[in-house]
């Protein structure tokens, strides 16, 4: 990561707070983004979204998080202070506050709940973000992040209602287990999360977590396609998204 060039953002960023620099940063965005090519194996579709079978997910499993730390070089510091997180279970309640209720059907409550980011049709994420380091990919959908330019501001983390994004509060490399050289590591004061594996999409991979799961609890697929497996899941049962009333429009669903 060149430290000068983030070093420019970041000043920039925090002097002018969008309103004198976004003009500047919306160009320099469009110029890059129009420079990467996709390789012809790479998986499209029109709107990426993901469905989970929570009834399938087991206690105590943790294969799909695994898979996607492994995979995404996310260090473990061994303190839920420091904790970065990409994919993770929370309790029914609070995954799904306001869903919650006295009579609601037994074993959903204790039933673990995995959760990530939901790459929503309206991040409030992206426009709080004022060197444009997350962005939503126009083609898909996929809410993304560019970690030479995230300055440390910390509002995604602030304007994030589902605590999607992790803060790297120390020099996260000497944590990692094992780096995968085919990932890029990030460094102290920069922002992470879930990117749905847009590195492995642009491979013809589905992402990590979908084929790590053995219950095939996890179904990844294109909105825009009703032949998709998302959308016969959707079709066939009823499903919950998080926090439904905020308006962000998740794109993460769950049968529950």
């Amino acid at each position: 990561m060149k430290s000068s060039r983030r070093t420019f953002l970041k000043i920039t960023g925090l002097s002018l707070m969008g309103w004198g620099a976004k003009p500047v940063l919306e160009v320099l965005a469009r110029n890059e983004s129009s420079k990467i090519l996709k390789p012809p194996e790479a998986l499209k579709a029109k709107r990426w979204a993901m469905v989970i079978n929570s009834r399938r997910c087991p206690h105590g499993c943790t294969d799909c998080i695994q898979a996607c730390h492994n995979i995404h070089n996310v260090p473990d510091f061994g303190n839920e202070k420091d904790e970065i997180k990409w994919i993770w279970h929370e309790r029914f309640g609070d995954a799904f506050p306001g869903q919650e209720h006295p009579y609601i059907q037994a074993g959903v409550k204790e039933r673990p709940v995995l959760v990530l980011c939901n790459h929503c049709e309206n991040p409030p994420c992206v426009r709080v973000c004022p060197t444009q380091a997350t962005f939503k990919r126009a083609e898909d959908g996929i809410v993304m992040m560019d970690y030479h330019r995230c300055i440390g501001c910390r509002f995604c983390i602030a304007g994030c209602p589902y605590g999607a994004r992790s803060m790297n509060y120390r020099d996260p490399r000497p944590f990692i287990k094992k780096i995968n050289p085919a990932f890029p590591t990030r460094t102290k004061g920069v922002v992470e999360k879930c990117n749905f594996c847009v590195e492995r999409l642009a491979a013809g991979l589905l992402p990590a977590c979908v084929v790590a799961c053995k219950e095939k609890a996890l179904f990844f697929g294109d909105l825009g396609n009703p032949d998709s497996d998302v959308r016969k899941l959707l079709r066939a049962h009823f499903t919950i998204r998080r926090k439904p009333e905020l308006g962000t429009q998740p794109q993460v669903y769950y049968i529950v």
